[in-house]
């Protein structure tokens, strides 16, 4: 944690704080989050009929086989890259795709295969007790409900979020650090935590396109609308957008995206 900066002696001590007129020390409040999108019905229905365009099937870029190794790599891709993730769970899931191989492979074994992740040790034993407990309450399965999901040791609402969609079809909005970005950056679904941008987004996307939304706005913040500066050259919504930082007003040609390789359910 940073810090508090040291206070300038050279500042006279009546001299009123940068931005106040009354010569308080009080902060200045913070701009208030918007509580509803800046976009109407149809322009959230053109945003999302361009990304559908743009990849008509998007895929998640975790690699896996099934529910299970998708659940298994969704808890081990917290603070972690996909791409640190995938180079570790090749190996894993040739050799434990269930659950059962999974907890007789034991805790120290499934550190040693994923020890170039961020937090290992501790997702390692997340990992065998969310197979003991899958094995224990649900026969061996994955189940398709959110409220038993979190119940899952190292399983939070975004996890569960994750599976339900990619494995279950269910419409579902996973809230990570790029759909938070664009959804407050944006003002597509301002919100301060990720609960309240997920239920903006939920509102506002029409049904036809909830099924792949959650990788459409992933990738769009990943590759375009990136974290340090937009990349609005690129961008086939730049038109559309209502960002601040916006620095183009001229859409990317709208043409189909090649998905990288490989990505997601390994065949």
């Amino acid at each position: 944690m940073t810090s508090p900066k040291p206070k300038n002696s050279s500042t006279p001590e009546n001299e009123p704080s940068p931005g106040r007129r009354d010569g308080s020390n009080a902060k200045p409040r913070a701009r208030p989050v918007r509580s509803h999108s800046r976009y109407s019905p149809a322009e959230v229905h053109e945003i999302f009929r361009r990304f559908s365009v743009q990849r008509p099937e998007p895929k998640g870029e975790l690699e896996h086989i099934n529910a299970f190794t998708l659940l298994v790599a969704v808890v081990l891709s917290a603070q972690a890259t996909d791409v640190g993730v995938n180079k570790a769970t090749r190996a894993l899931f040739k050799v434990a795709d269930t659950p059962q191989k999974m907890l007789a492979l034991g805790e120290a074994k499934v550190g040693d295969y994923i020890r170039t992740v961020g937090l290992w040790r501790n997702k390692a034993k997340n990992v065998i007790a969310l197979s003991e407990a899958l094995i224990r309450d649900h026969g061996g399965e994955v189940p398709d409900d959110r409220d038993q999901l979190v119940k899952l040791p190292g399983v939070g609402r975004k996890t569960a979020n994750v599976v339900l969609n990619m494995a279950f079809g269910q419409h579902t909005m996973a809230v990570d650090t790029h759909i938070f970005r664009i959804g407050n950056r944006l003002g597509l679904a301002p919100g301060k935590t990720p609960e309240q941008v997920e239920q903006g987004l939920l509102r506002i996307i029409p049904d036809e396109y909830m099924r792949h939304a959650h990788h459409w706005l992933i990738l769009h913040g990943r590759y375009v609308c990136k974290a340090r500066k937009p990349d609005c050259p690129v961008c086939v919504i730049a038109d559309i957008c209502k960002a601040e930082e916006k620095t183009n007003d001229v859409p990317a040609p709208l043409v189909e995206i090649a998905p990288l390789e490989p990505v997601g359910k390994i065949q």
